[in-house]
């Protein structure tokens, strides 16, 4: 059994809502797995729900991570992830996103390649990077038009810019 946790942590974006699930035994024990990570106004983005439980400190190890990340000192998240998210079709899309390196793009079509979805699969996978939960920790910000131009953001196109300049990505294509 597992009880539903959240906090809030400051960052570039906005203030983040965290989600995760926890052991119902373990709630301040930081044995947190993410199940969400949202910004203000994010479209499809985490509501806080009757029953979940304020625990930042499940999140303390998360909120370190993302603080090292926004401050340009890590390249990585090492964050367990909660099981069972999204359909077969978008975890493919999204481990595709988990493989895409630091500081570089890549276009949707490549990565409805990836997936073995080409031609009018791209808006399939277009739809499936926008059901991302995990913005930042899942870099869909990494995934850009195949003229180079920044599109679709469930979290605005101001905030992919932002996280782009950050990693010094704008524009770089993955090898």
């Amino acid at each position: 059994m597992t009880t539903t946790v959240y906090a809030r942590v400051e960052s570039p974006l906005g203030e983040l809502l965290l989600v995760g699930e926890v052991p119902a035994a373990d709630v301040a024990g930081g044995d947190v797995r993410l199940r969400s990570l949202s910004v203000p106004g994010q479209k499809g983005g985490a509501v806080v729900q009757d029953g979940w439980r304020h625990a930042p400190e499940a999140f303390t190890g998360v909120a370190r991570q993302l603080e090292e990340y926004f401050a340009g000192r890590s390249t990585r998240f090492d964050v367990p992830l909660a099981e069972g998210l999204g359909t077969e079709f978008q975890r493919r899309v999204w481990a595709v996103l988990e493989s895409i390196p630091y500081g570089s793009t890549v276009s949707y079509g490549e990565v409805a390649a990836q997936v073995g979805a080409s031609g009018a699969g791209v808006r399939a996978v277009g739809t499936a990077i926008g059901r991302n939960p995990l913005l930042v920790v899942r870099p869909c910000h990494r995934v850009i038009g195949a003229d180079g131009a920044l599109r679709g953001y469930a979290g605005g196109l101001e905030r992919k810019k932002l996280l782009l300049g950050i990693e010094g990505g704008a524009g770089r294509s993955a090898p």
